[in-house]
């Protein structure tokens, strides 16, 4: 790897320019280090968050994990979900386990992005990587052979790929011209980590649908839960009278959940858009940069994450001769976060449907969940494993 401070005397500073150290981020630096690649990774923040909004690490995103000895740092550090169901209040209407899949990791595993991307940091420090902060990409030009990439300090970065994984609002993604399409959901989503005794498991991901909107509560590590939930103007730090009103109106009601306290909230815009390209010639995208979608069914770390370690592979192959890989990779991953932004688009509609179709909606979702063929194709796709 390439050290900034030190004059590089060939052309290139780095082979491969990864701008944003998040999930996708860190996991193609640490692919790429493993391989032994030239790479900078570079970020705007001084510092890791230490709060996030994912916590969901799927089977397949695990396996993938699995070659870099990431994914059982992970599964020692999480809680092991069984069980992702769709519920109105009491009433289960779609029972999805895992613990049938073919997979060593049967489960869905619950763990913060923050846990997540510090052991993606450490097992990349291991392979003699760094992140470099804070460094702020403010422009990006191309040619035939390279990129150049302008920080904000005035430095100049020569690279022979550069790769835009620095979120939703990419200037990697906007300098090199490709297109975000898509829009943005009327509602607020609202996130909080909080302690709650009563009515709720502790080895289960549950999907609330409700008149007054959707709430997500599923279990995290050291006794604590995650909840996510649609609110018309949430507030920016909701408190646990906010959070306790919003479980008695759409949680479960025979056994009330009690907050007892939080530990963290926020509040954000969704939106489902797909980048129109992941590659520009010598610019790539991953994670959020080429998609985002709603948090219903905790897709979207897990896409990145993927992409990452697929375009780690595709890039190896480039600088071995093989350009034609990168095109591949697009060709692969693109079509993938097209399908789980619909799956997330489908689940976040029947949330939030009208109430004069509520009826309708969990018939049919009771029918259809009768249907074991049914049942697995759902756990297959949660799981990420159809992808494969």
């Amino acid at each position: 790897m390439s050290d900034p401070r030190i004059p590089s005397s060939s052309s290139f500073d780095t082979d491969v320019l990864i701008v944003g150290a998040g999930p996708a981020g860190l996991t193609l630096a640490t692919a790429l280090a493993a391989r032994g690649a030239n790479f900078m990774l570079i970020d705007r923040q001084a510092e890791g968050a230490n709060t996030s909004r994912a916590a969901v690490v799927h089977a397949h995103t695990l396996e993938a994990l699995e070659p870099l000895q990431v994914a059982g740092r992970l599964v020692e550090r999480g809680v092991q979900a069984q069980r992702f169901t769709i519920r109105d209040r009491d009433r289960v209407l779609v029972p999805i386990g895992f613990d049938q899949l073919p997979t060593r990791y049967p489960y869905t595993l619950m763990v913060s992005q923050a846990v997540t991307e510090s052991v993606l940091l450490e097992r990349l420090r291991e392979l003699g990587g760094q992140v470099l902060r804070p460094r702020v990409l403010t422009d990006l030009r191309q040619d035939a052979t390279g990129a150049t990439a302008t920080l904000d300090d005035g430095r100049q970065v020569r690279a022979r790929y550069v790769v835009g994984t620095d979120g939703m609002h990419s200037t990697v993604r906007e300098r090199a011209g490709i297109g975000f399409t898509g829009g943005s959901y009327g509602e607020s989503f609202l996130l909080a980590d909080v302690r709650l005794t009563g009515g709720v498991p502790h080895d289960e991901v549950i999907l609330y649908f409700s008149p007054a909107g959707m709430v997500v509560v599923a279990p995290l590590p050291g006794g604590a839960h995650r909840i996510v939930a649609t609110v018309a103007n949430a507030p920016e730090h909701p408190d646990a009278g906010y959070l306790q009103a919003l479980l008695d109106a759409r949680g479960p009601a025979s056994e009330r959940a009690v907050v007892r306290e939080v530990l963290w909230g926020s509040r954000f815009r969704v939106h489902h858009r797909l980048a129109d390209a992941y590659r520009a010639g010598r610019v790539l995208l991953a994670g959020d940069a080429a998609h985002v979608h709603s948090p219903a069914g905790g897709q979207g770390m897990n896409v990145g994450i993927v992409d990452a370690t697929t375009l780690a592979d595709a890039l190896s192959q480039a600088l071995a001769g093989n350009e034609a890989a990168l095109d591949a990779y697009g060709t692969m991953r693109r079509p993938v976060a097209g399908q789980v932004i619909a799956l997330a688009d489908r689940l976040t509609r029947m949330a939030t449907a009208r109430p004069a179709l509520r009826a309708a909606r969990n018939l049919l979702l009771r029918t259809l969940s009768r249907l074991p063929m049914v049942r697995r194709q759902l756990a297959w796709r949660l799981s990420g494993l159809v992808y494969r």
